[in-house]
């Protein structure tokens, strides 16, 4: 299927790509570094924004009420009042001028992404550059901070260095230690709510019902997995004839031997046999031993079969994996695994990661 091109728009895949698609984000490779024009006016309007935004922070405070009781306080309530009835209103309207020219910059830029079709709609361009829309209102000035940041940002990823290295890791540091505190105390709440939870009976027996439930064929084959790997070699090793097997027929044999050996009537009605019969009460027991091993023996074989061997842990591990959930003893163990779970968990949330940073190096 194709898609209908405006004559005034390219199609998508056609569309030319312009070196600064949007601004912070970073070259690629096979993308041309912006004139040397475009570097020296971005970082004009970088230190132009910083010294207007730099101002508006200090006319804030200078003409705030903590500014008066800091001047009574120091006794220059004079120098104050001189700033605010004479400086105020010029760097006010410094700064009025100052918001016009970023608004006729803005619409600059604007027709000049749509002659060069930089993006693939012309209005996409307000979009892109929302806090700079924004950052044209008085009320929404703190905005422009934005704008110093991106544009810091793509001069310092076309190598210039912006800032020293130490103020960034410093930055960086405490953007990291921010997100860290903030979402270990999301994750805390949220385990503390699931504790909540499960205290209540009926939820508890709701959230093993279902786990089990959801898990059943998950838990069956990990049970005759486990079965497969444990259970049946040790099965096997044991009743093997070169190892356990032999020892269990062994002794199978003797406890034959023994019981003959120990059935006074049998003994009585061999003795009854001149001369043979000490002789034919010795064979039989010796007889009966070998009965007992070969008895094992052919157990063993058809028992231990690897076919049935496998159905049997097959069979094992589907009734295990139908457990009845309302066992109170399972109850109690599923509880005391989820305690201990969210107990280590919650132990490993608490670990300050950015403790163990080296803050010497920053």
């Amino acid at each position: 299927m194709t898609v209908p091109t405006s004559p005034t728009s390219p199609p998508l895949a056609t569309a030319p790509v312009s070196p600064h698609l949007a601004e912070g984000e970073p070259l690629k490779p096979n993308r041309p570094k912006p004139s040397r024009l475009k570097l020296t006016y971005d970082i004009v309007m970088l230190i132009a924004i910083s010294i207007d935004l730099l101002l508006i922070s200090l006319d804030a405070i200078l003409m705030s009420n903590f500014s008066a009781n800091a001047a009574n306080w120091l006794t220059m309530s004079e120098a104050l009042v001189w700033y605010q009835t004479t400086l105020h209103d010029p760097l006010r309207t410094v700064g009025g001028f100052f918001t016009l020219f970023l608004v006729f910059e803005l619409l600059v830029r604007w027709a000049i992404s749509i002659k060069d079709k930089v993006y693939y709609r012309w209005f996409f361009f307000p979009f892109v550059h929302w806090y700079e829309v924004l950052g044209c209102f008085p009320q929404l000035r703190a905005l422009r901070l934005l704008r110093a940041v991106v544009i810091g940002r793509r001069l310092y990823q076309l190598g210039y260095q912006v800032l020293p290295q130490t103020w960034i890791n410093r930055i960086k540091f405490y953007i990291d230690l921010l997100l860290e505190e903030l979402s270990d105390r999301v994750i805390l709440t949220t385990i503390q709510n699931f504790r909540q939870e499960l205290t209540n009976s009926d939820t508890h027996k709701s959230f093993i019902d279902s786990t089990i439930a959801k898990n059943r064929d998950e838990i069956e084959a990990a049970l005759l997995s486990v079965l497969r790997a444990e259970l049946v070699p040790k099965l096997q090793a044991l009743t093997a004839a070169s190892g356990g097997g032999n020892i269990l027929a062994t002794e199978v044999g003797n406890a034959i031997e023994e019981g003959l050996a120990n059935t006074p009537e049998l003994r009585r009605y061999l003795r009854m046999i001149p001369i043979a019969g000490s002789l034919i009460e010795s064979q039989l027991q010796h007889v009966g031993h070998n009965i007992g091993e070969n008895v094992i023996y052919a157990l063993n074989t058809r028992l231990l079969d690897p076919e049935l061997l496998d159905s049997l842990m097959v069979a094992i591990a589907s009734g295990v994996a139908q457990i009845n959930t309302n066992v109170p003893a399972l109850d109690t163990l599923i509880s005391s695994i989820i305690e201990d779970s969210l107990t280590e968990f919650e132990a490993q949330v608490k670990v300050q990661q950015w403790k163990h940073q080296d803050m010497l190096n920053l």
